[in-house]
C-alpha cells in the first residue's frame, strides 16, 4: 500500500517559527515533525509514499529528496495553489489509483499502529477509514461519532464548546480506497470532511471509524510545540531519537562535547556537535540542536532551541524557542511563552517577556526591555472574544496599548477608505479607550463616524447606515471594573464566528496595515443622531392605538444612555409618561443584580401608587429591559418573554419567532396556540440575529431582557422593544397581569457544574452515551427529550471551566429530578 504525506500547510498559527520555514521542517527532539512520520510509515511497511507540497515547497523537497536516506522511496505532487486536504490529494491521484492508500498529515506527531488501522479498513469493507483518537479538548478538530459497528454517522468541524457532542475527533489520517477520487473535483479547493465525507454519508457509503489507542499530537500552536518536545523526552510517545542516553532520560548526539562541570538534569537532548561549557545549567525538557554553543553561567529550562544557535554567558532560557542561527548574548532573559525566529540578534542583558514573538531576522538592542512583538503588534492571544465582544478589567487586562492594537487589527480586515462608526457609554473609561481607538482606525486608512456617548442600540442603527462596521465600548454589564470592547458589522450586528476568527488571526500574526500620510482618516461627529433613530423606529414599529388608548407609563432610565433617547422617543409617541432616573451617571456605569432588583422593586412602587398601565426599567446602555405589571409586580425575564411572545403571536397569527434552545417549552404551546411557529437557536446572540434578519420572522427574544422586533432590527432593542409593547397594549385592552395570568406557568431549573477544560469533551461525550435511545437535540449542546416532554440541556462554557444545566419538567420536583440526574453524569465524567 503506498501513502500520502500532507507537507503543504503554511502553519500560520506557529509563525513566526513558520515565516522562514514550512510547518512539516519544524524540529521536534531534534527531527523534522515530518521525518517522525516518514519513519513511522517505514515501520510498517508503507516505504513508497507521495508527499504534497505548496508552501516553502522547494524546502521540503531539498531535505528529503527521494527518500533514499530513510530507505523510502518518495514523489512530490505540488500544488499550484491550495487545494484544501482533498483536492491535494487529488493532485496525486496518478500515483494512487490503483490501490488502496493510507494518508497522513506530515504535522502531527503520532505512534498510532497504522498496521491495525490498514487491517482494521480491509475487514470492514470500508470505502474510507478515518483515524479517530481521544483528546480533552476537541475545538479545534473534527468531531465524528461512530455506531457500535465503527460506522460513521457524523461529523461536524472545529465546533464551539456549545456543539460539543464528544471528545473523540478527526486526526486527518484515512485509508482509502481509490473510488473515492470520483467525489473530488479537480484543481479546485476540497476537503475531506467538510465536502466529500458528507456526500459519502449522504448516498450510504461505507465509511468507518478506527479509534487508535497511542500518542497523537496536532503540532498547530506553539503551546502544542512545546508540549510534544517535553512528550518525547517522557516517552510518551515511540519515536526514534538519535545518540546515546548517558544518563537516565539523557540523550546527547553524536559529536556533541559537554563539560564534566555542567549541570544537566533530564529528560533533555542536546543535538550533534553542539557544545556546553562548564557551569551551564541545562534542566528538564530543553532540546538543543546542532552545533548550538551554551557558554558558561546560561540557565535552560524548558527551551527549544534550533540548530547553529549561540546561547551567550549567563543567559536565562525559560519555556521559550529560539530559532535558528540565532545569537543571544551576554546575560540577555527570554521568558516562558516567547518565540525568538531565526536569524535574530538579542543584546546584552535584554528582557523578552513572556508570549513576545520577534520575527525573523531582527535585532533587539543590548539592555533593552521588550514587552511586545518586534516589527507586528504585540503579543499573542488564545481566544480574544467572549460572550461580551473582547471583555477585561480596565487597565489590567484592557488597556490603551490593547484598544490600539485591536483597531488596528479590525481596521486590517476592511478596505482602505471604508467608515467605521464609534460609540460609548457614559463611563470614564470607555471614553478614554475610544479615543485610541479613533486614533488606530484613523492611522489604518478608516474614516471615523464618532456617535460618543450613544445607547447600544443606536449605535447598532447607526452602523448599518453606510458604515462597514462598528465598535462600541461600554462597561461590562454588573462589573463595574470591567469594559467590553464590541466589534459590529456592517448591519449593525456583532460579529458572527467566522469574522470573529478572522479578526482573531489577524491580531494573532501580529500584522498590522499602516496608511500612508495622504491616507489618514477623516473624523466626523454626524447630527441629530437620536431624531433619526426615533424617527425611524416610529415609522417602522406599529404604533397605532396608542394615542387614543390614553395609556400611562413609568420609564427608568437607570441613570444610563438610554435616557438620551427617551425625551425625544416620549415626546413623538404622546404617551403619558413618568421617567425616573433619568440623568447620567459616571460613577455607576452598569448595575449589579442587587441594585437592578431594588431598582425594580421602587419601579413596582412608582407604578402601583401612580395607577400606570406598567412600568419598564432599561439596562444602562439601553439593550434590554425589564418589565413590572400594573399592580406594580415584577415580571421576570424568563416570564416578560412569554408575556411579550403571546402579544405579538395574537397580532401576527403566522410566521417565525426565534428563542434559544434554553427556553421553556411553553413558548412553543404559546406559539403554536396563535398559527406561528418556534425557530429554535443557539445562545449566541449572533445566531438569534441571523433568525431575526430572516424573512418570516415576527419576534425573538433571549428570556433575559433581550428582544428582537424584526420590523425595525435584527438585535437587541429596548426602545424598539418598549415602543413595541405599548402599541400592543394599547390595542389588546389587556393588562400584563392578565396575559401573564393566561399562560401556563413553566418549571425551569438551572444549575452550574465546576468542569476542568481537560474533560469537556470527554464529559460531552458521556452525556451522549448516556441518553442511550432518548431523542437527542445538537442545536447547542446536548438537549436529551424524554418520552413524556421532559427535557434536560447540557452546555459547556465557552470561556470558563464549568458547564451549564437545563432542566423542565410539569413541576419543579420533576425538573429537578432530572436536573440532579444529568448533573451526575456531568459530575461522574469530569472526576
Amino acid at each position: 500500500m503506498k501513502a500520502v504525506v500532507m507537507a503543504g500547510g503554511e502553519g500560520t498559527r506557529l509563525r513566526p517559527m513558520t515565516s522562514s520555514m514550512p510547518k512539516p521542517l519544524l524540529p521536534v527532539a531534534n527531527r523534522p515533525i515530518m521525518e517522525h512520520v516518514l519513519r513511522l510509515l517505514k515501520r510498517h511497511g508503507l516505504t513508497e509514499t507521495v508527499v504534497t507540497v505548496q508552501f516553502l515547497a522547494s524546502l521540503v523537497r531539498n531535505y528529503f529528496g527521494d527518500g533514499e536516506e530513510l530507505g523510502m522511496e518518495l514523489t512530490y505532487a505540488l500544488e499550484e495553489k491550495p487545494l484544501g486536504t482533498a483536492g491535494s490529494v487529488k493532485n496525486a491521484e496518478e500515483a494512487l489509483k490503483d490501490e488502496a492508500f493510507l494518508v497522513i498529515s506530515g504535522d502531527a506527531l503520532t505512534d498510532f499502529d497504522l498496521t491495525d488501522l490498514i487491517n482494521f479498513h480491509k475487514e470492514k469493507g470500508a470505502l474510507v477509514t478515518v483515524c479517530l483518537t481521544r483528546v480533552p479538548n476537541p475545538l479545534e478538530f473534527g468531531i465524528t461519532i461512530v455506531d457500535e459497528e465503527g460506522k460513521v454517522e457524523r461529523f461536524l468541524e472545529k465546533p464551539t464548546w456549545g456543539q460539543v457532542f464528544s471528545d473523540t475527533v478527526n486526526t486527518g489520517i484515512y485509508v482509502m480506497e481509490p473510488e473515492v477520487f470520483n467525489y473530488v473535483d479537480p484543481d479546485v479547493p476540497v476537503d475531506w470532511s467538510g465536502d466529500v465525507f458528507p456526500q459519502l454519508m449522504k448516498e450510504g457509503k461505507p465509511i468507518y471509524g478506527y479509534v487508535a489507542e497511542g500518542y497523537w499530537e496536532d503540532v498547530g500552536t506553539h503551546e502544542s510545540y512545546v508540549k510534544a518536545q517535553a512528550d518525547v523526552l517522557e516517552g510518551k510517545v515511540q519515536v526514534e531519537m538519535d545518540g546515546f542516553e548517558i544518563s537516565p532520560g539523557v540523550w546527547v548526539a553524536e559529536g556533541a562535547e559537554v563539560h564534566p562541570d555542567a549541570v544537566l538534569r533530564g529528560p533533555l537532548y542536546i543535538g550533534d556537535y553542539a557544545k556546553v561549557e562548564a557551569g551551564a545549567e541545562i534542566r528538564e525538557h530543553t532540546v538543543v540542536g546542532s552545533n548550538v554553543v551554551v557558554k558558561t553561567g546560561a540557565f535552560l529550562h524548558k527551551a527549544v532551541v534550533h540548530d547553529n544557535v549561540y546561547i551567550g554567558p549567563h543567559s536565562n532560557l525559560r519555556g521559550c524557542v529560539i530559532g535558528k542561527n540565532t545569537d543571544i548574548m551576554r546575560a540577555a532573559r527570554i521568558e516562558d511563552g516567547a518565540v525568538i525566529g531565526d536569524e535574530c540578534l538579542v543584546g546584552e542583558e535584554s528582557i523578552v517577556q513572556g508570549n513576545v514573538r520577534v520575527y525573523p531576522f531582527k535585532t533587539i538592542e543590548a539592555g533593552a526591555f521588550v514587552n511586545t512583538s518586534v516589527i507586528w503588534e504585540s503579543r499573542g492571544q488564545a481566544h480574544l472574544f467572549g460572550a461580551r465582544g473582547v471583555s477585561g478589567i480596565l487597565n489590567v487586562e484592557i488597556t490603551p496599548e490593547l484598544a490600539v492594537r485591536l483597531a488596528g487589527a479590525y481596521a486590517t480586515t476592511l478596505k482602505k477608505g471604508s467608515t467605521v462608526t464609534t460609540a460609548r457609554d457614559h463611563s470614564r473609561g470607555a471614553r478614554a479607550l475610544k479615543r485610541a481607538v479613533i486614533s488606530a482606525l484613523q492611522a489604518s486608512a478608516i474614516d471615523v463616524r464618532d456617535l460618543e456617548n450613544v445607547p447600544l442600540p443606536v449605535a447598532r442603527q447607526q452602523t448599518a447606515r453606510g458604515s462597514a462596521g462598528g465598535i462600541m465600548i461600554r462597561t461590562s454589564p454588573g462589573v463595574p471594573d470591567s469594559v467590553d470592547i464590541m466589534f459590529l458589522d456592517e448591519r449593525g450586528a456583532d460579529l458572527s464566528q467566522a469574522q470573529q476568527r478572522k479578526l482573531d488571526r489577524v491580531y494573532a500574526r501580529q500584522e498590522y496595515r499602516r496608511a500612508f500620510p495622504g491616507e489618514i482618516g477623516d473624523l466626523q461627529f454626524p447630527s441629530s443622531v437620536f431624531d433619526s433613530y426615533t424617527g425611524s423606529l416610529l415609522r417602522r414599529v406599529d404604533t397605532t392605538g396608542i394615542a387614543d388608548a390614553g395609556l400611562k407609563v413609568v420609564v427608568d432610565a437607570s441613570n444610563g444612555s438610554a435616557g438620551l433617547v427617551l425625551p425625544s422617543l416620549l415626546g413623538r409617541l404622546g404617551v403619558d409618561a413618568l421617567t425616573i432616573n433619568p440623568g447620567l451617571d459616571e460613577t455607576r456605569p452598569t448595575e449589579t443584580a442587587e441594585s437592578r432588583r431594588s431598582g425594580l422593586v421602587r419601579l413596582g412602587e412608582i407604578v402601583a401608587s401612580a395607577r400606570a398601565a406598567f412600568g419598564v426599567r432599561f439596562d444602562p446602555v439601553g439593550e434590554r429591559i425589564s418589565l413590572v405589571d400594573e399592580r406594580g409586580r415584577i415580571i421576570e425575564d424568563d416570564r416578560a418573554l412569554l408575556v411579550l411572545l403571546d402579544l405579538v403571536a395574537a397580532e401576527k397569527r403566522s410566521g417565525r419567532v426565534a428563542l434559544p434552545v434554553t427556553t421553556t417549552r411553553i413558548a412553543e404551546q404559546v406559539a403554536a396556540y396563535h398559527g406561528t411557529q418556534v425557530e429554535w437557536t443557539t445562545t449566541s446572540p449572533d445566531d438569534l440575529t441571523r433568525v431575526g434578519r430572516a424573512e418570516g420572522t415576527i419576534f425573538g427574544g433571549d428570556g433575559r431582557g433581550g428582544f428582537i422586533v424584526p420590523e425595525f432590527s435584527s438585535v437587541f432593542d429596548g426602545s424598539a422593544a418598549f415602543v413595541q409593547l405599548i402599541g400592543l397594549v394599547a390595542r389588546t385592552q389587556l393588562t400584563l397581569s392578565q396575559i401573564d395570568a393566561r399562560i401556563p406557568r413553566a418549571h425551569v431549573l438551572k444549575r452550574d457544574v465546576p468542569t476542568p477544560w481537560a474533560v469537556k469533551g470527554l464529559v460531552m461525550r458521556r452525556v451522549v452515551e448516556a441518553a442511550g435511545q432518548r431523542h437527542v437535540d445538537t442545536t447547542d449542546g446536548v438537549r436529551v427529550v424524554e418520552a413524556d416532554g421532559r427535557w434536560a440541556l447540557v452546555l459547556p462554557d465557552p470561556a470558563e471551566a464549568v458547564t451549564h444545566l437545563w432542566a423542565e419538567g410539569p413541576d419543579d420536583a420533576s425538573a429537578q429530578a432530572l436536573l440532579d440526574e444529568w448533573a451526575a453524569v456531568v459530575d461522574g465524567a469530569g472526576r
